[in-house]
């Protein structure tokens, strides 16, 4: 259960202060109502501005407000009170309670919305015999006066219901000294509500309770695709904290090992790794040698080998024997953890991106209060009743409503993502369309993206293989597990002893042998690569194994079909170097950078991001999560990590490279008919506001228009399509 705070009650809000390791304070918050980029500048600028904060960031997608003071104290419930004064809510942030945040709002926009239907299709079945007059078929005064009242009656709830997200939300901002879209919206309705009951007690010509809960209806459509779309997108930091085990093996001073919760792991403590467990925290390696699989942090494809004294860092698996750490660092302090901020810093620097729809509404507001406003009193300066008068400012109000407005993008975006889905893209967020249709620039990580991201055996005889497979399926060694791959199911060497960085040794047919290392194999050879192992038995010849990771199939036509949309390629990786040009060599592509550590890919990234380049990040790693996360836009395979499918915009669900290229086809013709939607918006306003202010256009008439231009801009967004 999320916990608020009354600053009456609760003075004392220590608690809920956290400290880093320079003792500054710091607390997160759950912010309920900010919806876009211009609520993330109202909130951070505010907070910001408060008396002993030195900083305040929001991630939109999470809701997250992270707020750090000054010094080593703070004072949550000043800035709970300037959230509020600003109108949102906040409470104090738990990832439980924020899941739950968005589940329950997910439910009331779906029970809005079918409240929203249910009214309107039974508010107009009341509504038809009021429009047969139009057809010369008049009712008699009472039918008329009964049918009005059935209309409201079946009408008024239903608006009143389905209108509260847009009422509470108007209401928050106009308290807080603001007005946004919702304001017109819910002054739109009510104003409807209160015309349409005044015109029946006084058995006038019209009513318009079936006009303001289709106008509610339309609004949710577009609400409700907006928020499911949002819903998509998770947190990677929490994915790759989560990669942490929740314990570690502590060993004490008499040499006894028990399981200890991962955060009460200090420097310096003792810890015992074994085989396939990843490293908990970051530490030095107290004896023996040690292999491990770096893969997920680094992206490189072959074991590192570990020397005493040298680190291992958390994240990575142990592929060798029984290991012994000295802690150097805390968990929040680890490799891991830093991946996880940095993550977390590009998530919210990216949900600062202005969407399309965002930069209408900026417009939308002021000019529809004030077209509202000026037909409200003009028409009663130039000698109109009130009654007309405010007519005539409603029917302003629903002609320009933001139905086509708030259908505009949110329509386009789902036709193209359904469209994306049948051609194995899967979008995780509305606004990662309209950033992919702006790249010009596309990184790739090469393990896993553009490579398969496993090694593979080449030109080694099938004899040769089934040789070698019985010693190599007793390995967990990566070029080892290759072998097994190309050898099927079989038998299993015997009385086998793995060498941690060396290779293995077992009895095969009665037969000692070994794989792995030159010289562990016995082999006289000047020849190093991690690319390759050796196999020999003792009295017998040794043979060396080769190994490459296979380029996918599609990597050099989803590279050449890039460029000839007019995007330069680069690819940057934290395999070796030679690896690294053996592939850029392959596809083509000259700008390459290798051995990069997951900061520096987010910094190269953030370099790219000064010169003024739109980065599309292709990655699949740990090691990429963070650079996913930095770039304009993310696409990951599905096969990747899922920290790093959720830092990402947009998940290829089976690895084809060249729905890269479908997704930006895809983008480029959403963001073109957005553009047409907001042109036909613009125009039809241009057009329908005047004829509303003169009264050529009553509410009943505006409802019909406002309803038209909404089909208009749907029908148009089923013309998204790629090449």
């Amino acid at each position: 259960m999320a916990v608020t705070w009354d600053a009456a009650a609760t003075p004392d809000m220590g608690a809920f202060v956290r400290r880093d390791a320079e003792g500054q304070a710091g607390v997160d918050l759950l912010v309920r109502g900010a919806r876009c980029a211009g609520c993330i500048a109202k909130i951070e600028r505010a907070v910001a501005a408060l008396p002993g904060v030195a900083s305040a960031r929001l991630n939109l997608s999470l809701g997250k407000l992270a707020v750090g003071f000054t010094g080593g104290d703070g004072d949550p419930a000043a800035v709970i009170r300037a959230l509020e004064d600003l109108g949102y809510e906040a409470t104090l942030f738990e990832p439980g309670a924020a899941r739950t945040q968005r589940d329950r709002e997910g439910r009331r926009l779906i029970i809005a919305l079918a409240v929203a239907g249910f009214g309107a299709m039974n508010a107009m079945m009341f509504s038809v015999p009021l429009w047969a007059g139009l057809f010369d078929q008049e009712l008699g005064p009472a039918t008329r006066t009964l049918m009005m009242w059935l209309s409201g009656i079946v009408g008024a709830p239903c608006a009143i219901f389905a209108g509260m997200p847009f009422f509470e939300s108007a209401w928050r901002s106009l308290r807080a000294g603001r007005a946004n879209m919702d304001v017109p919206i819910s002054i739109g309705v009510i104003l409807t509500l209160a015309i349409s009951f005044s015109e029946t007690l006084l058995n006038g010509e019209d009513a318009y309770f079936d006009a303001a809960v289709s106008l509610l209806f339309l609004l949710l459509i577009g609400r409700w695709l907006d928020h499911t779309l949002r819903a998509r997108a998770r947190s990677a930091a929490g994915d790759l904290l989560a990669m942490q085990a929740p314990t570690a093996t502590l060993v004490d001073g008499q040499g006894r090992e028990r399981a200890i919760p991962l955060a009460d792991v200090r420097p310096g403590d003792i810890l015992r790794v074994r085989p396939g467990e990843r490293i908990p925290v970051d530490g030095v390696l107290e004896a023996g040698e040690a292999l491990l699989d770096n893969s997920l942090l680094t992206g490189e494809s072959a074991p590192e080998r570990v020397a005493p004294g040298q680190l291992c860092r958390a994240g990575a698996v142990n592929t060798s024997g029984l290991l012994a750490l000295k802690a150097r660092a805390r968990s929040e302090d680890s490799a891991l953890s830093a991946i996880a901020r940095l993550v977390e810093a590009g998530a919210q620097s990216r949900s600062r991106y202005v969407r399309l729809a965002d930069r209408a509404a900026a417009l939308y507001v002021p000019v529809v209060h004030t077209a509202a406003a000026l037909t409200f009193a003009g028409g009663w300066a130039l000698g109109l009743d009130p009654r007309e008068a405010l007519i005539r400012a409603v029917a302003v109000l629903i002609v320009t409503c933001p139905c086509a407005l708030g259908l505009a993008v949110p329509a386009v975006q789902v036709v193209a993502s359904s469209r994306l889905f049948r051609r194995g893209v899967l979008v995780k967020s509305g606004a990662a369309l309209e950033r992919l249709a702006e790249v010009d620039h596309v990184v790739f990580d090469k393990t896993g993206v553009l490579t398969e991201g496993r090694p593979v055996l080449i030109g080694a005889e099938p004899e040769l293989v089934a040789i070698v497979a019985p010693l190599a399926r007793t390995s967990r060694h990566p070029l080892a597990r290759a072998i097994a791959r190309a050898a099927g199911d079989g038998p299993l060497a015997r009385e086998v002893v793995e060498h941690a960085g060396l290779g293995v040794e077992g009895l095969i047919d009665g037969r000692r042998a070994r794989l792995g290392r030159a010289a562990f194999v016995g082999a006289a050879t000047l020849r190093m690569a991690e690319t390759e192992m050796w196999f020999g038995f003792d009295d017998g010849p040794k043979v060396r194994l080769e190994f490459s990771d296979a380029i996918r199939p599609d990597a050099a036509a989803a590279v050449e079909a890039l460029r000839a949309r007019g995007l330069t390629v680069e690819i940057l990786s934290g395999d070796q170097a030679g690896a690294v040009q053996g592939v850029a060599d392959r596809l083509g592509v000259t700008a390459w950078r290798a051995g990069l550590l997951p900061a520096e890919k987010s910094e190269a990234i953030d370099r790219l991001k000064a010169e003024g380049r739109k980065v599309l990040m292709v990655g699949d790693g740990l090691n990429d999560a963070a650079a996913l996360a930095r770039a304009h836009a993310a696409i990951a395979p599905g096969s990747a990590l899922e920290a790093s499918q959720n830092a990402a915009d947009l998940v290829l669900t089976d690895d084809a490279l060249m729905a890269v290229v479908e997704a930006i086809d895809v983008a480029r013709s959403a963001r073109g008919r957005a553009l047409e939607n907001f042109g036909f918006a613009a125009v039809y306003n241009l057009v329908a506001a005047p004829a509303a202010m003169l009264g050529f256009v009553n509410p009943f008439v505006a409802a019909l228009a406002m309803s038209g231009s909404s089909l208009v801009v749907t029908l148009n967004a089923l013309r998204t399509r790629g090449r």
